[in-house]
């Protein structure tokens, strides 16, 4: 994984070879970082693949696609012609285009576990806990799983009276009978 800064550096290397640059002379010969922004907003080029802190990190992906946009740009094409012929690329096909040299393609260390966001949408479903409420007096309610019995239910208003106390003390209860 890279920087935003590493990642020009070596997108700036990888174009040494083969390239020309944009014929019109309107666009940079290298992508700078306000333009690899822009390119994430629109899809051009995927987003980070993480974060540490507030730097995004960047992977061999997004060497590819920068390589293959400038060398595409090169041949005159538009960012429009080139967001659609590559919408989907694979990586292959992005390195097939870029024609970047294996020694830029090594990533570096791989972010730590935790600057990775979770995916909480592909975890599996957890399964369902029912919950039942225990009533106490002034109007607390303590939550269960399962189904207490009445003797769990006077056991647990019997360890809950300290909970209780506090909270009359503090005013927090809707109704206290005096204990």
């Amino acid at each position: 994984m890279w920087t935003l800064d590493e990642l020009l550096e070596r997108v700036s290397a990888a174009l040494t070879a083969e390239y020309s640059g944009a014929p019109n002379g309107r666009v940079r010969d290298v992508p700078d970082r306000r333009a690899v922004r822009w390119y994430a907003t629109t899809g051009l080029v995927d987003r980070p693949s993480a974060m540490r802190g507030r730097t995004a990190l960047y992977d061999r992906r997004h060497l590819l696609q920068l390589v293959a946009v400038k060398r595409l740009q090169s041949e005159g094409r538009t960012l429009a012609e080139i967001q659609a012929s590559l919408a989907g690329a694979t990586d292959a096909t992005l390195a097939e285009i870029a024609r970047v040299p294996d020694g830029l393609l090594e990533s570096g260390d791989p972010p730590p576990a935790s600057s990775v966001r979770p995916r909480f949408w592909a975890e599996p479903a957890r399964p369902a806990v029912a919950l039942n409420g225990v009533a106490l007096e002034g109007g607390v309610v303590v939550l269960v799983p399962g189904s207490p019995s009445a003797a769990d239910c006077a056991d647990i208003a019997a360890a809950a009276r300290p909970l209780l106390d506090l909270l009359a003390a503090r005013g927090l209860l809707t109704e206290r009978e005096p204990s």
